[in-house]
């Protein structure tokens, strides 16, 4: 699990890192370029269309961890636009609040009590 959670934090760091520096340099335009490259049907555009389908693998998954509640739907939404940033950060606070434990921290603990 000290691995896992370094890990986590090293991805944390360099996508904070990375989104500072290109937001001080390119401004916060994200979306037009995203969807531009999209339209515009090359290889980024296929990389964002991939991405994509990660970022609400991922919501749905924070959502259903948290049985569609109003705050598991929050974060879903967190999880969907906040993506590797926001789901590095929330899976190093849950594998605290999971104490390590691998089946909880996936499946919530409502869910791993039960298997």
């Amino acid at each position: 699990m000290g691995a896992f959670r370094i890990l986590l934090l090293v991805i944390f760091i360099c996508i904070f890192g990375y989104t500072a520096i290109v937001a001080a340099n390119h401004g916060f335009g994200l979306f037009a370029v995203f969807f531009g490259d999209i339209v515009a049907m090359g290889w980024s555009g296929q990389f964002n269309v991939d991405f994509t389908s990660f970022l609400t693998l991922s919501a749905i998954w924070l959502a259903w961890r948290h049985h569609f509640s109003p705050v598991g739907i929050a974060l879903g939404l967190l999880g969907f636009f906040g993506g590797g940033l926001f789901l590095s950060a929330y899976l190093f606070f849950a594998s605290f609040s999971a104490k390590g434990d691998m089946k909880e921290l996936l499946l919530g603990k409502i869910r791993a009590d039960r298997v």
